[in-house]
């Protein structure tokens, strides 16, 4: 991805977000799906750390591994692992199960946030970190492993993600009862970026399993990409 790429898609995010307001709930949305197909492009060969805490409470046993995430010219996302801290169990059973299920989502256009998979019911418009965001509830359209019931939250200047959350609507396997998350993103130069990931899965075996995920250092092509002004998409 080239600098004028990047700024090609900021410029894009502006023209959209310079619409009238009040804008329908079905354009919002299709700004949506625009801005997030420009997006996949924008985030092609990009590089962010990853520190992943997890624990199993009940279990008393926590662990903590470190890496680079990298997503290459192809859209795949991998893992360079720097260093694991903690229990072993916790590394296998928590932290290696997120990632498992990460690559097989990324790889599944059927799971993607959109109308072709989502039902989308507008729930309003309020504010986040001082900027516009638009609220939507989405239910899956089928009762897929992958899908999830929640909410999704638009940033209104350049209509890119900023939050999800919910749960899983199927389990993933027989072993977990329920898959709670929420995902947090930024707007960084046009493009959204993951900030931090929480999850609580509810097992039958061992109780609860909790994850953090915080990313840092996003870049592009080696170019560390800064945070976005409040001006930006503006």
């Amino acid at each position: 991805m080239t600098v004028r790429s990047v700024v090609s898609l900021a410029a894009l995010c502006i023209s959209l977000g310079a619409e009238t307001p009040g804008l329908l709930p079905d354009t919002i949305v299709e700004n949506y799906c625009t801005a997030s197909r420009i997006q996949e492009q924008a985030l092609r060969a990009a590089t962010m750390e990853v520190e992943i805490a997890g624990s199993l409470p009940r279990l008393k046993k926590q662990g903590k591994l470190r890496a680079l995430r990298r997503i290459s010219g192809l859209g795949r996302i991998t893992y360079e692992k720097l260093r694991f801290e903690g229990d072993n169990t916790v590394k296998k059973e928590v932290i290696a199960r997120y990632l498992t299920a990460e690559a097989e989502a990324q790889r599944d256009s059927s799971l993607a946030v959109t109308p072709q998979n989502y039902k989308f019911k507008y729930k309003g418009q309020r504010q986040l970190d001082g900027r516009d965001v638009h609220i939507f509830q989405v239910s899956p359209k089928q009762k897929r492993q992958g899908l999830f019931k929640g909410e999704l939250w638009i940033d209104a200047a350049t209509y890119l993600r900023v939050q999800e959350s919910g749960y899983l609507v199927k389990s993933p396997s027989l072993a977990i009862r329920k898959v709670a998350f929420i995902r947090k993103y930024e707007i960084r130069n046009g493009i959204s970026v993951p900030r931090q990931v929480q999850s609580v899965t509810d097992t039958w075996l061992v109780g609860r399993a909790e994850l953090t995920i915080d990313y840092t250092n996003f870049s592009i092509d080696g170019r560390k990409e800064g945070v976005a002004s409040d001006t930006d998409g503006q």
